[in-house]
């Protein structure tokens, strides 16, 4: 096939700007495997001719793929491909160590030619709706980890459904979706289980959800089942200033700052987590092993969240997996 006759269809209605159309493009064209290095792409004139773009458009177009490494000019001869690099966009909400063990998983299980954009909207919809409008066609795949705000449907749903994946929060997904979770419900409430001898110790269960966290309230509503199905005594402490650690009592918490509290006031009371007072945290982390001496929790494998988040990008096929949460008992509990 001469792919010097590659046709380039161009929106002239769209919103994107003619030469980003043709540079995403070429992009697609490469990702798809349509080009590959050393194949030679159409002239300027011969899109002109076809396009009915300006030469200064689509020299744009060529010089923004020159910069980026992705083409390169043989005087007299033309354009030819040098390199067959995809761009991933990865958005999180925020960086914490579990996020960072995500990112980590996430980028060891790509190729090498694929390069990775990684993007915080810390649960702004200003910064949401920026980082994905500016985003739009620039990219191979999008991995997104959504949240809860009502705007939030409306903006992904801009994007090209078979190239965009849902992590962490199934909140505002649709059926056909493509996603990798975690369950905050009825998964976290059977790995409770395994915890109800060690909470057998305690007089009160107490669940830490302070004001500030954003975690799913659905979680809450699966402890109070847990605890009513147990018949334990609990109780929901939302306002960090009232927290005050007792003896008998063990601990539930979504937030790290109040691992440091507990620790803080059971040192200062002279109480011996796993026997006086019991504490469970929610989310694995590479030190939580190693924490006084050893901190119980209770996590999803966000390793695997990454993990199965790269294969959605090496492989175009349907990806829909949810990631069990599991307990991990430690001296805490």
């Amino acid at each position: 096939m001469d792919k010097t006759n590659f046709y380039f269809k161009i929106n002239h209605q769209s919103d994107i700007p003619k030469y980003q159309q043709i540079v995403n493009a070429i992009n697609d064209a490469i990702a798809e495997n349509l080009f590959v290095i050393g194949d030679a792409i159409p002239s300027v004139n011969k899109i002109c001719a076809a396009t009915q773009l300006s030469r200064d458009t689509v020299f744009k177009a060529y010089s923004i793929l020159k910069e980026n490494g992705v083409i390169e000019s043989v005087p007299n001869k033309g354009y030819y491909i040098a390199n067959e690099t995809k761009k991933v966009l990865l958005v999180l909400d925020t960086f914490k160590a579990y996020k960072e063990v995500v990112y980590h998983s996430f980028v060891q299980n790509l190729s090498e030619n694929i390069i990775v954009d990684l993007q915080f909207h810390h649960y702004n919809i200003d910064n949401f709706k920026t980082i994905l409008n500016n985003s739009k066609g620039k990219y191979y795949k999008y991995v997104v980890m959504p949240f809860n705000h009502n705007d939030v449907p409306e903006v992904i749903a801009d994007i090209d459904n078979d190239k965009l994946l849902l992590i962490d929060w199934s909140v505002h997904s649709i059926s056909n979706n493509n996603y990798v979770f975690q369950d905050f419900g009825q998964s976290f409430f059977e790995a409770l289980k395994g915890a109800t001898e060690a909470f057998s110790k305690y007089k009160e269960l107490v669940f830490l959800y302070p004001t500030f966290t954003y975690h799913p309230i659905e979680t809450v509503d699966y402890f109070k089942e847990y605890c009513a199905l147990n018949n334990f005594n609990y109780r929901i402490v939302t306002d960090p200033k009232t927290f005050k650690v007792h003896k008998n009592t063990a601990y539930i918490s979504t937030s790290d700052r109040m691992l440091g509290r507990f620790l803080e006031q059971s040192k200062e009371k002279n109480y011996e987590p796993g026997k006086d007072v019991g504490f469970l945290s929610y989310n694995e982390t590479p030190m939580k092993k190693f924490i006084y001496k050893g901190i119980s929790v209770i996590s999803t494998d966000f390793k695997e969240l990454g993990t199965k988040a790269a294969e959605f990008v090496m492989q175009d096929k349907l990806m829909q997996h949810y990631v069990p949460t599991k307990l991990t008992l430690r001296e805490s509990l």
